[in-house]
């Protein structure tokens, strides 16, 4: 590995470790997790992306290791979507408040998520990207209604204000997502569309030796 490479990775590996130490003080925790919104929206979030950030520091030759099971990024995605449905029951959020071992699986299972989008989004090229947010964000959306709609608490941690609120907001969070892949996805079509017709348009207009003797004339 170069000299630049080794750098990036102990820099990214130490900003996932200097997240994570933060995540983990007893003041930010309680800050978190006092709210239903931040519990989900933003520490869930961040741990996520602490876990990205570590498999991005990962060397070359272990990611190579890790990629034999994650053929086109389908594993990886699978095992996210599979994790964030358990981490989005309400039931899931009480436990994590009160017993030391369901928090620290959550933790966990938030870090494989943010580590295997890392090592997945990408080889999963467009199809399984779209099929892994057409069976996430459709979660997302009916989580966010039982909160939204729900007359009594879910959570038995959380006043029904606040399940009110988060509920508006995975709502309105899937489908900006969906727009906004929407947009890349028509985006990229279209951008493929021109590059594939870009030969042909060249040798259209392209000068060759015959063209040239018959303009001279």
């Amino acid at each position: 590995m170069s000299e630049a490479l080794q750098r990036s990775s102990r820099l990214l590996a130490g900003t996932a470790l200097a997240l994570l130490v933060l995540l983990a003080l007893p003041a930010a925790r309680q800050a978190l997790e006092a709210s239903m919104t931040l519990h989900m929206l933003v520490q869930y979030p961040l741990l996520a992306l602490a876990g990205f950030l570590l498999a991005a520091a990962l060397p070359r030759h272990w990611m190579a290791h890790l990629n034999h099971w994650n053929s086109y990024g389908i594993s990886g995605l699978f095992m996210t979507a599979l994790l964030l449905a358990i981490l989005m029951i309400p039931r899931s959020l009480d436990l994590a408040l009160v017993v030391a071992g369901v928090e620290l699986a959550k933790w966990l299972a938030l870090l494989l998520c943010g580590a295997a989008l890392q090592m997945s989004w990408r080889p999963a090229g467009l199809l399984v990207q779209g099929f892994f947010l057409g069976n996430v964000l459709p979660m997302m959306a009916v989580v966010g209604s039982l909160y939204q709609n729900s007359p009594v608490r879910v959570c038995n941690a959380y006043l029904l204000d606040d399940q009110v609120r988060l509920g508006q907001l995975l709502i309105g969070i899937s489908a900006a997502v969906a727009l906004l892949w929407s947009v890349r996805l028509v985006r990229t079509l279209m951008q493929r569309e021109a590059a594939a017709l870009l030969p042909d348009t060249l040798v259209d207009g392209a000068v060759t030796p015959e063209s040239a003797t018959h303009g001279n004339r």
